[in-house]
């Protein structure tokens, strides 16, 4: 059996796919990735948000970059894709990743986190695993086909959403 096709999400990008791939973002920090599934219609996607409004950037040309603006895009692509109503959502990263550096500063790994709870409870869309929050960074690997999200963290191992 031939192996899964892995389609790299890089930072602000979002990515929609059906059948045996799998999505992964690789080195999330204060990042969030979103990972949204069909689960009637193996249909599925993964944004990979930097920040948590469109307010923070000028850059307004990557919907994926903000978390208000990512959530939205990428159901609208899962829809084309063909993707019905019954969305499920699962979230990992969001970590504090200098706390110890800046002490009661701003935390944007829990800022982007929140924002994409918000985003997501906007749409609808509950969110049924995460792995957010803490100081440490996390990759994930999204199997497309079983809606199974693997999270690797080199503090923690694996973890499965």
């Amino acid at each position: 059996m031939p192996a899964a096709l892995e389609l790299h999400v890089p930072v602000a990008g979002v990515a929609v796919a059906c059948g045996d791939e799998v999505l992964s973002a690789v080195g999330l920090g204060s990042c969030v990735a979103v990972m949204v599934h069909d689960p009637v219609r193996g249909i599925a996607g993964m944004a990979h948000v930097l920040l948590p409004d469109t307010t923070l950037t000028r850059d307004t040309g990557r919907p994926g970059k903000c978390a208000n603006s990512a959530i939205p895009h990428l159901i609208e692509l899962m829809q084309e894709a063909g993707a019905g109503r019954g969305l499920v959502a699962r979230i990992a990263g969001g970590a504090a990743m200098f706390a110890a550096l800046a002490p009661g500063g701003v935390n944007m790994g829990e800022r982007n986190a929140e924002a994409v709870r918000n985003a997501l409870a906007t749409a609808g869309i509950p969110v049924v695993g995460e792995d957010v929050g803490g100081e440490h960074g996390r990759s994930v690997y999204f199997h497309v086909a079983t809606g199974v999200v693997e999270v690797i963290s080199l503090r923690l191992g694996r973890r499965v959403l």
